[in-house]
């Protein structure tokens, strides 16, 4: 199928790389000039394990092309896929305008034949009939014509080019960064929410591969579940799935509070509470909150819709205060161990908010780094990903180190911020005696205990 993603962040770009990889004739579209030329050379703008290489090969097939021009984007697309930012405003709300403006650019490029436009940006309830409007604005926008009427006034007057031939899908994404290739692969749902019997019958058609599990890692499996829903279901599963998990982590961490209270291990404590089958072992890892840009944005976008509607979400907003609140633990713990931290340097192991991605959106290390600043402390790091990419420069009041024994040569702490699997392996030995003190602050309970403390460290977790 011929297909048109516009918007090539992890969303867009890692959707337009897998499609084009199931057969499908795709060309990706973003305004952004430079970042396009960077994919048309065969280079991926983000992080993401694998989609490098799935780019290049898919290019060369001549599946999968990049642009900055929306016209030869929806000239060609059968399914239009929106896949632009919605950041989070001051507010709460969801930053619209970026969708508001693709909406209504395809309308004022829709060429007669019938399309599906797809919403694949998380966007709030009840956006899908709010893109089609803007649309058919896009279109208006375009059959204005100026005529001429008495005494020779040019005006202008709509003149009706043809009906709509679109429908609207919500097909929200479900992606994690870092796995997001695998997990295109390996849905284990497909949401399609829309009104119009052929659009969802055209996108059954376009996810066929993935739902027959073509190419999934265990090809023998069932195959996808697809949903099917109205447009505000759709929108809701979205924002309903990443409030739990975001609640879930909350939850942990309340429990892991507690536990350091009391003398309980949380590790085991997840473990025995995992095992019940309606709780289940996901996203019950205790540490020092969640970040990035879907779980605080749809969160916060959700209790601003309840809002909206007069109804307070007292325990969404629970969630985000414990979240907040959290990321303070690792200060506490600090300054149990070291007291007063003016003077004293700190490193952080990892900076990003999650392994295998360079993403820095709503990193907990930031507040972290900022509040040490505030204290007086200074603060080093080092990162697989930000040491080596050149991001560090949007962090001005770190020391960004190239290598784990560099960072902890004279720290009085490390803190371990990102779970990143190469922080198993490290010469912890030889680390210890680099450092002043040799504390580690494990902030995801990550670290084998047993060994820190062989090596001479004083082994602080989350909970236990």
């Amino acid at each position: 199928m011929r297909v048109c993603v516009i918007g090539t962040g992890y969303v867009g770009l890692v959707t337009g790389v897998c499609l084009a990889h199931i057969g499908h004739h795709v060309i990706c579209v973003d305004n952004n000039v430079e970042k396009v030329k960077l994919m048309q050379s065969g280079q991926s703008p983000i992080y993401e394990p694998g989609l490098s290489e799935l780019m290049q090969e898919n290019a060369q097939a001549g599946r999968l092309e990049f642009t900055s021009d929306i016209a030869k984007g929806v000239e060609h697309g059968e399914i239009l896929f929106i896949a632009v930012g919605t950041p989070a405003l001051p507010t709460g709300e969801s930053d619209t305008r970026y969708v508001e403006s693709v909406a209504r650019g395809i309308g004022a490029h829709l060429n007669g034949g019938y399309k599906v436009i797809v919403n694949k940006s998380t966007v709030p309830i009840g956006s899908g009939d709010w893109v089609r409007m803007i649309v058919l604005d896009g279109m208006a926008e375009r059959t204005k014509v100026p005529i001429t009427v008495g005494g020779g006034k040019a005006v202008s007057q709509l003149i009706e080019e043809s009906p709509a031939n679109f429908d609207v899908v919500s097909n929200p994404e479900f992606l994690r960064e870092g796995s997001a290739i695998y997990d295109t692969f390996n849905p284990d749902r497909i949401v399609l929410g829309s009104n119009s019997q052929k659009a969802i019958e055209m996108m059954k058609e376009l996810y066929a591969p993935l739902v027959e599990r073509q190419f999934a890692n265990d090809t023998s499996l069932a195959p996808v579940p697809v949903v099917v829903t109205d447009l505000s279901s759709a929108e809701m599963i979205k924002y309903a799935a990443n409030a739990f998990l975001a609640t879930k982590i909350s939850f942990i961490n309340e429990v892991a509070n507690i536990c350091d209270r009391v003398g309980a291990d949380v590790t085991q404590v997840a473990q025995g509470i995992g095992l019940d089958s309606r709780i289940g072992t996901k996203f019950l890892q205790a540490g020092i909150g969640w970040g990035g840009s879907c779980f605080p944005k749809d969160v916060s976008a959700l209790i601003h819709t309840a809002d909206d509607y007069g109804y307070e979400a007292e325990l969404l907003k629970a969630t985000v205060n414990i979240n907040q609140r959290q990321r303070l633990i690792v200060i506490e713990k600090l300054q149990h161990e070291l007291k007063i931290l003016k003077g004293k340097t700190v490193g952080f192991l990892g900076l990003t908010f999650k392994p295998d991605t360079d993403d820095m959106r709503d990193a907990p290390s930031l507040i972290l780094i900022e509040q040490l600043k505030r204290l007086g402390a200074r603060v080093k790091a080092y990162d697989p990903i930000v040491s080596q990419s050149g991001l560090s420069h949007g962090l001005s009041n770190v020391m960004i180190e190239t290598d784990p024994e560099m960072l902890a040569d004279k720290c009085d702490a490390l803190v371990l911020v990102t779970d990143w699997q190469e922080f198993l392996t490290l010469d912890y030995g030889k680390m210890s005696r680099l450092m002043i003190n040799p504390v580690m602050i494990d902030g995801r309970n990550f670290l084998d205990r047993g060994k820190l403390e062989s090596f001479g460290f004083r082994y602080i977790g989350i909970g236990r």
